[in-house]
């Protein structure tokens, strides 16, 4: 091999035993390494499991005789790639290099895009210096190091997936795999075999064996999105897997154990859903171990600015003109009530940003159907016969907030009420817009 492999186009290393193996590895970097079991000094699976440590992206492909096969197979459950039995030819060791050229090539390619994604789309992080947000962040942190399972509430639009990545990315997990899965988004007769995979055979057009999201996330996090979609009998598996750590592919009677954390997250209130008999309350209090709420926009209107400032830079990588937007259409913004929280005002800015020639966002560049265009709209007097008392009093409202851009202390001192009575009409409202 030392002899024929550079002229494959290999640089090799010849080592006569596994203690200067491990001293090679500890000075370069390879691609793969061969290793014999019955070494001096030390064993072959002990070489693979230093090099898993010292370089975990290279490959170990085991020599061996057929007498210690089941050596061998051993030493793939330790993270060998592959073994090859003595005698062996060259173009049998060539090819197998070939394989992990292959593989680490793929890998390569994975990490630059994952690279260019990040570079086009940033990493992903939450907006917002409010305090409810400072909150959401401590409690992240606070939760993250742990194992515990955390339950996220919050509105659809509010970033839920992206407190679930917060926490995977401070855990201890972060270098391993993040998997997420919308359970409102498959056929109920598909989500078992998402989850827990399945067997060749198992079912009707089970043409293949495949592995399930819980396994493809062993050691990382998997976030369940939208868990109160989650069918009642996967319900039944998923408290199955919390309480005891095995899942069951689909068509097989043994069980697996994976080591995977949990994030779930909702905009439905589980109880409600409980008392309906539509959810499990013991799942409830297995994935409610720690709960984090994650406010709506209209709740933290005063993070709009940095929000419009982050989604503004987004669309510019994309191509769009905008690289700022002008105080009245911000007024416009902050008196909006968002019923679809931040994933609305992201439509919103990209809407405006392809009508924007002039490298501003102005009121005009807002949809024409925009509601908060509307209330900024002073109303004439002869209109007021037709507005009940309830609108011109929640017009003033938004007018207020609009004029200082969101900010509700500021709005409620210039109407003359406290910030309480504020929030309880801008409450009100909301229910009345939910109601209708």
């Amino acid at each position: 091999m030392s002899r024929e492999l550079p002229r494959m186009g290999h640089e090799v290393t010849v080592c006569p035993d596994g203690l200067t193996a491990v001293a090679a590895l500890e000075l370069n970097t390879f691609d793969c390494i061969l290793v014999d079991l019955d070494m001096p000094g030390l064993k072959g699976i002990d070489v693979i499991a230093r090099t898993k440590e010292l370089s975990p992206d290279t490959e170990a492909v085991v020599l061996t005789g057929k007498s210690s096969l089941d050596t061998a197979i051993a030493a793939l459950r330790h993270g060998a790639f592959d073994y090859l039995t003595k005698p062996c030819k060259l173009a049998t060791i060539e090819h197998m290099l070939s394989r992990v050229a292959e593989k680490r090539e793929l890998m390569n390619r994975c990490r630059a895009l994952e690279r260019r994604v990040q570079h086009l789309e940033g990493p992903p992080k939450l907006v917002g210096e409010g305090a409810l947000m400072q909150q959401v962040r401590s409690l992240i942190t606070r939760v993250a190091p742990t194992n515990s399972t955390v339950l996220i509430r919050g509105e659809t639009g509010t970033g839920k997936e992206l407190v679930a990545r917060g926490l995977h990315n401070e855990s201890l997990r972060a270098d391993k795999p993040f998997v997420a899965i919308n359970c409102g988004a498959l056929p109920e007769h598909l989500i078992e075999s998402e989850l827990f995979g399945h067997r060749k055979g198992a079912f009707t057009g089970a043409d293949e064996h495949r592995t399930g999201l819980f396994e493809v996330a062993d050691g990382g996090t998997l976030f369940l999105d939208e868990i109160g979609e989650l069918p009642k009998a996967m319900q039944a598996k998923l408290l199955r897997f919390l309480e005891s750590g095995e899942i069951r592919r689909v068509g097989e009677n043994e069980s697996l154990i994976v080591d995977v954390r949990v994030v779930c997250a909702t905009h439905r209130c589980l109880e409600e859903m409980v008392a309906a008999s539509e959810f499990r309350e013991d799942l409830v209090f297995r994935i409610n171990t720690f709960e984090i709420h994650l406010p709506s926009l209209r709740e933290r209107v005063e993070d709009l600015p940095q929000l419009v400032a982050h989604l503004l830079t987004r669309t510019k990588r994309g191509g769009r003109n905008a690289a700022q937007i002008s105080p009245e259409a911000l007024r416009v913004l902050a008196a909006h009530h968002w019923p679809g929280n931040v994933r609305e005002l992201a439509n919103v800015i990209e809407h405006a940003s392809i009508l924007c020639d002039t490298g501003t966002i102005r009121v005009e560049h807002l949809p024409d159907n925009f509601e908060a265009r509307q209330r900024l709209r002073t109303p004439h007097l002869s209109d007021l016969g037709t507005l009940s008392l309830r609108d011109l009093e929640m017009q003033a409202i938004h007018q207020a907030l609009a004029r200082h851009a969101g900010n509700k202390p500021k709005a409620a001192e210039e109407l003359g009420i406290s910030l309480k009575t504020l929030y309880n009409k801008l409450n009100q409202t909301s229910g009345l817009k939910e109601t209708a």
